[in-house]
């Protein structure tokens, strides 16, 4: 019992990662060139936002039994962060797929989570442990958000109509959107910025 509750984090980062293939693949049939029953692409819509939320809540709930209860393991050290960036690759190259978030802000994003991974494989060669500081805490809250939204846009129409021709206060609602991803990609660059300047000695004086 207590090896399964041991390995209990490990569990939920690798349901992760086949939840994130399960959604991409209901994500790609959830179009009307797909299928025609609109009722159908609803219900299938509804159905990968969902999954996306619950891989979301995976990343939460490993990370805080790892946590409390010390469960840590080699595997989990190296599945989680390659689990999170699996997540963030997918769910964002469907939005980018849908036309919902553009292509420059995914490639702004995913530039800096594989340039900080990258950081994280040569710190931990050399026995240095890189923790999430605040801005990056925050970096991971707005992005969740985004990725929210966009499913929720995303299940109402596909995303298009919603995001791009409706209007607040007479302001069309995809100049709010574009402002707020804007947003999201400074302070995400910002984060991973912080990162290669506070370890900067572990590149240059690489050996």
């Amino acid at each position: 019992m207590t090896f399964q509750k041991r390995n209990l984090p490990n569990i939920l980062t690798v349901s992760r990662i086949f939840a994130v293939l399960i959604f991409v693949a209901i994500a790609s049939v959830a179009h009307i060139d797909v299928i025609s029953d609109k009722s159908w692409i609803f219900g299938l819509r509804i159905s990968a936002v969902i999954l996306a939320l619950l891989a979301g809540l995976t990343d939460l709930l490993d990370g805080y039994l790892a946590r409390r209860y010390h469960w840590v393991s080699d595997f989990g050290a190296l599945m989680d962060p390659l689990a999170d960036k699996i997540f963030v690759t997918g769910t964002m190259l469907m939005a980018v797929e849908y036309r919902i978030i553009p292509a420059w802000i995914a490639i702004a994003v995913l530039f800096r989570e594989f340039m900080v991974t990258g950081l994280r494989t040569l710190a931990a060669k050399k026995q240095v442990v890189i923790s999430a500081d605040r801005w990056g805490k925050l970096k991971t809250a707005l992005q969740m958000t985004m990725l929210g939204l966009a499913g929720i846009a995303w299940a109402i129409d596909g995303g298009t109509k919603y995001l791009r021709y409706e209007s607040w206060l007479g302001i069309r609602l995809w100049y709010v959107w574009l402002a707020f991803m804007i947003g999201i990609v400074f302070i995400t660059l910002f984060s991973g910025l912080g990162y290669f300047i506070r370890y900067r000695k572990l590149f240059l004086n690489a050996d």
